[in-house]
C-alpha cells in the first residue's frame, strides 16, 4: 500500500489529468446519450400522439355508428303505435291482450333487427306494468326491480335526453353492462307512457376498440363520475379514478395533444377525448416503459457507450501518459534530494520543457554545491577563530595569577617551593597548551587541576581543602582543554577573600546521558544568584566574581556542542557555590 501511495504521489500530475479527462468522457457521454434519448423519447411520443388521435377518432366513430342505431330504434320505438298501445292499454280479455302483445312484439323484432350486429338486449317497460324483452339473458331484471334502479330514476328526471348508463350486473347475470335508455313519452302532452332499456354487455361494448389496443396502448371508457364503464385492463371496470378523469378532463377542456401523467403507479402518456352523446371520456393510456422499451434498446446503448468510453479512455491513457511520465521521472528525482544530500542530479530527458527544468535544476545544484562548500569553510575559519579568542582569553590570565605566586614566593625566599611551583606550572602548560580545538581525557584535567590547586597552596596556604570525587567510568572521557579550571581559580580567588579556609569539591559522574561535572565550596557566594541556576552577569558580580574565564567555558561550550550544553550556577550568600558543567559523552 504504501508503495502504491509514493507512486501515486509522483505521479500526481498524471492521475488528476486522467480523472479529469475520465469524468469528463463519462459526462459528456452521459449527456449525450441521455439528451439523444430524451429527444428520440420526445419525438416517438409526438408521433405516436398523432397516431393514437387519429385511433381515437375511430374509436369515436365506431361508438357514434352504434349511438346511432340505438337514436334508430328509440325513434321507432316511440313512433310505434302497437308498442304505445302494449304499453298504455289495460288488459280487458284475453284475446285483445294476445292480440295487443302479438302486434307489439313483431314490431319490436322489427325494430332490433337494426341492432343485430351489436348483441343488445332491449327491453320495454310501460305504465301499465306490461314488459317485453328480446333477450332476457343480456340484462335479467323484473318489472319491481327496473322501477326502482338508478337507471330509471335517473331517465324519468330527464325523460328528453337519451342515456348511456352504467350497471354492474345482476344477480341472475353479474356481468356488467352499458345501458341505453330513453323515456317514453306523448311528445303532444307530455305524457310519460314508458321507458326503453337497450342493454350492451360489456365485453360485447369493447368491440368498438379492442382492436386498437396492445400490450401498454389501453383504453378506458369512464362516465362523468370517474366510474369506469369499460376497458381492456379488465380488473379496472367498476372502478372510480376521480384522478385520471380529472386528467382526461384538462385535457378536453385544454385541448392538448396528450400530457404526461403518472396513473396506476406507472408513467403514462395520456390522450383523451369527449362523446357527448354518451356522456362519457375516451382515455387512451399509453405505457412509456412499454413503448419506448421498443424504441429504445437500453442494453445496445450501454455497451455502446461502454465501448466509446473505454476506447477514449485507453487514447487518453497512453496520450496523457506519454506527456506526464517524463515530468513525473523529474519529481520523483528531485524528491530525493534531502537536507544534506545536494549531489542528486537528474538525467535530462522527455520533452523540450522537461529538458530545460532538468538542466536548469542541475545548474542550481552546482550553485548550491559551490555556496555550500564557501560557506562552509568560511564557517570554520570563524568557529575556529572564536575559539583561539577565547583559549587566548584563559590562558594570559591564568598565567597572571600563576606567575604572581611564584613572584610572591621568590620575595619569601622558599627557593624549595618556588622549584615546586615552577614544576608543576611547566607540566600544566605542557598538557594545556596545543590546538586550540583539541580535547584531553578527564583523567589529564585531573592532573591540571591538582597542579593548579599546590600552586595555590604553596602561595596561600592549605586552609583551603580540594577533594576530587571522581566516578571511574568517566576517567577516559574527553572534555575540552581548561573546563574546570576556571571554576577552582574563581573559588580560591573569590570564595575564601574574607577567610582562609574550606572546603573545595570537584564531582564527575554521568546523568541521564550527559556527563556532568560540578565544582562545589562553601565559600562566600555570590549575591544576586540566590538559587537561579544562570550563569553570573560579569558586570554585576565583578567585586566576588572575575567572569573573565567563567564567561569564555560557556561560550566556547555552546560553540562546541551547542545550546542544549553549556554552564549554570547556584549560589546563596554565605553557603557558598554550585558550578554544573553539562558536557556530551564523548569517547577515546
Amino acid at each position: 500500500m504504501r508503495r502504491l501511495w509514493d507512486r501515486m504521489q509522483y505521479n500526481g500530475l498524471f492521475v488528476k489529468m486522467f480523472i479529469v479527462m475520465v469524468v469528463s468522457l463519462i459526462t459528456v457521454t452521459l449527456l449525450t446519450s441521455w439528451i439523444t434519448i430524451r429527444m428520440s423519447e420526445r419525438l416517438f411520443m409526438d408521433t405516436f400522439s398523432i397516431t393514437n388521435s387519429k385511433v381515437i377518432n375511430q374509436i369515436k366513430t365506431n361508438f357514434e355508428s352504434f349511438n346511432y342505431g340505438i337514436i334508430t330504434v328509440s325513434n321507432n320505438v316511440l313512433q310505434s303505435g302497437s308498442v304505445r298501445g302494449f304499453l298504455t292499454k289495460e288488459d280487458k280479455d284475453t284475446i285483445t291482450t294476445t292480440r295487443t302483445y302479438y302486434s307489439a312484439t313483431q314490431k319490436m323484432k322489427q325494430i332490433s333487427s337494426n341492432l343485430d350486429p351489436y348483441e343488445v338486449g332491449i327491453t320495454i317497460l310501460g305504465v301499465n306494468g306490461n314488459m317485453y324483452t328480446t333477450d332476457n339473458a343480456k340484462w335479467p331484471m323484473s318489472v319491481k326491480q327496473l322501477r326502482a334502479h338508478p337507471i330509471t330514476v335517473n331517465m324519468n328526471a330527464d325523460p328528453k335526453r337519451l342515456m348511456y348508463q352504467f350497471s354492474s350486473g345482476t344477480t341472475g347475470s353479474p356481468h356488467p353492462v352499458i345501458v341505453a335508455s330513453k323515456a317514453l313519452y306523448d311528445r303532444v302532452n307530455g305524457t310519460l307512457y314508458g321507458n326503453l332499456y337497450i342493454a350492451i354487455r360489456e365485453a360485447a361494448f369493447k368491440q368498438f376498440y379492442s382492436n386498437f389496443t396492445s400490450e401498454g396502448n389501453d383504453v378506458v371508457i369512464m362516465n362523468q363520475s370517474g366510474v369506469i364503464v369499460s376497458s381492456n385492463l379488465e380488473q379496472l371496470i367498476g372502478d372510480q379514478n376521480t384522478e385520471l378523469l380529472h386528467d382526461a378532463t384538462e385535457i378536453v377542456q385544454q385541448r392538448l395533444s396528450y400530457k404526461d401523467t403518472k396513473a396506476m403507479g406507472k408513467d403514462y402518456v395520456l390522450l383523451s377525448e369527449y362523446l357527448p352523446t354518451y356522456d362519457f371520456y375516451i382515455v387512451n393510456l399509453i405505457d412509456k416503459n412499454t413503448a419506448l422499451s421498443h424504441l429504445v434498446n437500453t442494453r445496445a446503448i450501454t455497451l455502446i457507450c461502454a465501448a466509446i468510453v473505454l476506447s477514449a479512455l485507453l487514447v487518453v491513457f497512453i496520450i496523457t501518459r506519454r506527456i506526464t511520465r517524463s515530468l513525473s521521472l523529474l519529481v520523483r528525482q528531485m524528491s530525493k534530494v534531502t537536507k544534506k544530500n545536494f549531489h542528486n542530479y537528474i538525467t535530462v530527458n522527455g520533452s523540450y520543457e522537461v529538458k530545460e527544468l532538468g538542466q536548469a535544476y542541475n545548474y542550481m545544484l552546482d550553485e548550491l554545491n559551490d555556496y555550500v562548500k564557501q560557506l562552509i569553510e568560511t564557517q570554520k575559519e570563524q568557529h575556529n577563530a572564536e575559539l583561539a579568542a577565547l583559549q587566548m582569553q584563559i590562558n594570559p590570565h591564568f598565567l597572571y595569577n600563576t606567575l604572581a605566586s611564584i613572584k610572591m614566593l621568590v620575595q619569601q625566599g622558599d627557593k624549595e617551593k618556588v622549584s615546586d611551583t615552577i614544576n608543576a606550572l611547566i607540566s600544566l602548560l605542557q598538557n594545556t597548551l596545543g590546538n586550540v580545538s583539541q580535547t584531553i581525557t578527564v583523567e589529564q584535567e585531573l592532573d591540571n587541576l591538582r597542579n593548579y590547586v599546590l600552586i595555590n597552596h604553596m602561595r596561600y596556604g592549605e586552609g583551603v581543602k580540594v577533594n576530587y570525587f571522581i566516578a571511574p567510568d568517566c576517567l577516559n572521557y574527553r572534555i575540552p582543554k581548561l573546563i574546570i579550571q576556571p571554576f577552582i581559580e574563581n573559588a580560591f580567588f573569590h570564595a575564601f577573600h574574607e577567610r582562609n579556609e574550606g572546603y573545595i569539591y570537584v564531582l564527575v559522574s554521568v546523568d541521564a546521558g550527559v556527563l556532568v561535572c560540578e565544582v562545589v565550596d562553601n565559600g562566600a557566594g555570590i549575591s544576586g544568584l540566590a538559587g537561579t541556576g544562570m550563569l553570573p552577569n560579569p558586570t554585576k558580580t565583578r567585586q566576588l566574581f572575575s567572569g573573565i574565564g567563567v564567561r569564555n567555558v560557556h561560550d566556547r561550550i555552546v560553540l562546541l556542542y551547542g545550546e542544549q550544553y553549556g554552564v549554570t550556577i547556584t549560589s546563596q550568600p554565605g553557603e557558598g557555590t554550585r558550578v554544573r558543567i553539562k558536557l556530551p559523552i564523548l569517547n577515546d
